[in-house]
């Protein structure tokens, strides 16, 4: 229900005529939805839900979130349009090449924000941005029992327009012809004080969008409140009946690649091996070129096994470089260079993959050659030479 736009408004396409311009910098949409991620930095939650997504602006900015694993957005608007608001939500090429650590899938659902629906039970945010001023007051009435009582989740961030600075906009009634309300802080506050109490939140109050000088004593543009479940986590499933209640429609489900998953994690290794086993047969071949020279540098594995720090610098911390001092050093046999997994595995970057040895080598295995028993990947010392063209 968001609009972008400078004045305070919504994004309906009915907008009061006439209304005087108020710059609001960043833009009240865009503090909106930047209150919205502030929390989300700070709480990290995990399955988060926005009621009354519209063009699912704000999901577009928290799929970004390494945290969240599961992100639902829920609006009544028509399915088309719905369908056609996800595929703004589809990974993008980078997201494939790099993928999130974590799993995360994106569900768009067509329905009503007064309906119950168990797929959205043990959130741990549900976000209502600029929602509740278009319910009836027969919807407004069942939506505190839907969404705290039913739902239930950990947390709930309700905005509105607060009424106390419409006549900043010489607005007569609202500013949204769709509104079917708009509340001064007092009626907000009554309300949500109430919700708070009944099903057994905490509340505080605050807002975006600033007054202009003089005119401090209306209040924030748009009010906000941030309800807390008493006791911190979502309620679980205590009543059978409550599993199976699916009275939403699916319309967009996406599923974004991770490390989660097995051909995103094999792909990852495979890269992040190959960069590191090139670097450090470098370093080798430099140090076998440097000995023939007959210049003194220490003993061959301390050359080694410091020349991805001086290669990475900054990415190796104290306990990496510790990881990679108490690894087996690379070494050759012939013409050939072995790299154990076990100094692999030691590389900040293979170490942040979370990968045990074992499932490195299974993952690997048929995308490098491995020694006999397993232990360390091969390549060739030298680089083959180029074919003569002549010959």
């Amino acid at each position: 229900m968001e609009g972008k736009t400078t004045k305070c408004k919504s994004e309906s396409e009915a907008e009061i005529p006439s209304v005087p311009v108020i710059e609001f910098n960043p833009q009240l949409y865009r503090q909106r939805y930047q209150f919205v991620k502030d929390l989300v930095d700070l709480h990290e939650p995990k399955k988060v839900a926005d009621l009354g997504c519209g063009d699912a602006s704000l999901l577009r900015q928290l799929k970004i979130y390494p945290c969240i694993q599961l992100l639902v957005g829920v609006d009544i608007m028509d399915e088309h349009d719905l369908r056609w608001n996800g595929v703004k939500l589809q990974p993008f090429l980078g997201q494939f090449l790099m993928p999130r650590e974590l799993d995360l899938t994106v569900i768009l659902y067509h329905g009503s924000v007064v309906e119950r629906d168990s797929r959205l039970l043990g959130f741990d945010l549900i976000t209502c941005i600029e929602l509740i001023e278009h319910l009836d007051p027969d919807d407004l009435a069942r939506f505190p029992e839907v969404v705290f009582g039913y739902l239930s989740p950990s947390m709930v961030v309700i905005s509105t327009p607060n009424s106390e600075f419409n006549p900043l906009f010489e607005v007569v009634t609202v500013r949204d012809l769709d509104h079917k309300f708009e509340w001064s802080r007092k009626e907000f506050q009554s309300w949500a004080l109430h919700v708070a109490k009944t099903y057994n939140y905490s509340v505080e109050f605050t807002g975006v969008g600033k007054p202009p000088a003089g005119a401090e004593s209306v209040g924030f543009c748009t009010q906000i409140g941030i309800f807390r479940k008493n006791g911190g986590k979502a309620a679980e499933l205590c009543v059978s009946e409550q599993r199976d209640q699916h009275v939403y429609k699916p319309v967009v489900t996406i599923s974004y690649p991770s490390l989660q998953q097995e051909k995103y994690l094999k792909t990852a290794l495979v890269s992040e091996v190959w960069q590191e086993v090139a670097s450090l047969r470098v370093e080798y071949l430099r140090g076998l070129k440097e000995q023939e020279e007959g210049r003194e540098l220490g003993n061959q594995p301390d050359a080694c096994s410091e020349a991805p720090i001086l290669w990475f610098g900054p990415v190796f911390t104290e306990a990496g470089k510790a990881r990679i001092e108490a690894s087996s050093e690379p070494f050759s046999v012939k013409d050939k260079f072995f790299v154990p997994l076990q100094r692999l595995l030691a590389h900040p970057r293979l170490n942040h993959l979370g990968a045990s040895e074992e499932r490195m080598r299974s993952l690997i295995a048929d995308s490098v050659t491995l020694s006999s028993d397993g232990s360390a990947v091969v390549t060739d010392l030298h680089d083959p030479p180029d074919d003569d063209p002549e010959s």
